[in-house]
């Protein structure tokens, strides 16, 4: 069976390139529509959305599809809309504890999987400075909550839980289902 990604991340696909299985990238175009209200549930709703769209058209395929946002007590930071939007996150997170949560679908012709993965972060207080050169650079763009924790940043001061998690793969509890399905 093919294993697909469902993501056109460049993150997602360097954690599951680690994973050791060979893979093919086919971004899902759904829209993201989801009526739950908890983070945990909405990040899984739109990794079911991501992967049913792919599995349709490749149902002899496991399909991996993910969605990843912070949750800043509560308040859900999904990617920044804009310069503003990604100074606002930053700066809120800044010197505060939040969670990201990441939601992963596996749809298999000989299984379902659904999960949620979280991971508890601690940030140091940043300067305004910082936060500016840190968008400047781009390295806000495109990321749940307008960071990277694999960044030069240094941001996160410490976290509990998967680190590839917050990266955007919750990588040990993917290559378990895998391994499962692959039989290794």
């Amino acid at each position: 069976m093919k294993l697909i990604l469902a993501s056109n991340s460049p993150r997602r696909r360097e954690l599951l390139h680690k994973l050791g299985y060979p893979f093919e990238i086919i971004p899902s175009n759904c829209e993201e529509i989801t009526t739950s209200l908890k983070p945990t549930d909405i990040v899984q709703d739109l990794a079911t959305l991501k992967a049913r769209e792919v599995f349709k058209t490749h149902s002899n395929s496991v399909v991996i599809g993910c969605d990843t946002v912070v949750d800043f007590n509560g308040e859900i930071f999904g990617k920044p809309k804009d310069h503003a939007d990604a100074h606002r996150m930053l700066h809120q997170l800044s010197g505060n504890t939040h969670y990201v949560h990441t939601g992963v679908c596996i749809l298999s012709p000989v299984g379902e999987w659904l999960f949620c993965d979280s991971t508890k972060v601690v940030f140091r207080a940043l300067s305004d400075k910082e936060i500016q050169d840190y968008i400047d650079r781009g390295e806000a763009d495109g990321k749940a909550g307008a960071y990277g924790i694999q960044d030069d940043s240094h941001f996160a001061e410490s976290y509990e839980g998967d680190f590839d998690n917050v990266v955007g793969l919750p990588t040990y509890r993917v290559r378990e289902i895998l391994d499962k399905i692959y039989k290794r």
